[in-house]
């Protein structure tokens, strides 16, 4: 009778290899209990060490944090926007735009609804009559 080979221990299964990029070694990212997958994180819209780094607002003021200007700022509104930008950033400037008219449009001094709209969609080429169309809309 042939002899049975005793087979040989299973080998622990190894980590992935950590490898050496442009700015140091890589790290294989965290994949263990307690994950979460879907929060963007903090280092992407602050410094480390310091204050907020992207040109954010939210109401009831409507100023940026970053350079304190009124929002959208001049350094929001430089960046490009082609058609397929646009695309994307009309749904969430809807949005945020009835929240500011809500928000600007009873403070004395104020803007009208108009001209929020016109500032919060800047990237839309809009006549006065669109706008005003627009501000019936969202109010």
């Amino acid at each position: 009778m042939p002899e049975e080979k005793p087979k040989p221990a299973a080998e622990p299964k190894k980590d992935r290899p950590v490898v050496p990029g442009p700015i140091g070694p890589l790290v294989p990212p965290y994949r263990g209990p307690g994950r979460v997958t879907n929060v963007v994180p903090a280092a992407r819209w602050r410094a480390r060490c310091g204050p907020r780094v992207a040109h954010t607002a939210c109401g009831p003021s409507w100023t940026c944090d970053a350079c304190g200007r009124d929002w959208p700022c001049p350094a929001l509104r430089a960046t490009p926007t082609d058609a397929a930008r646009r695309a994307t950033l009309i749904p969430e400037y809807s949005r945020i735009t009835r929240q500011a008219i809500r928000d600007l449009r009873g403070r004395p001094g104020g803007p009208d609804p108009v001209a929020i709209v016109r500032r919060f969609l800047w990237f839309l080429p809009l006549t006065d009559e669109e706008a005003r169309a627009v501000a019936l809309r969202l109010r």
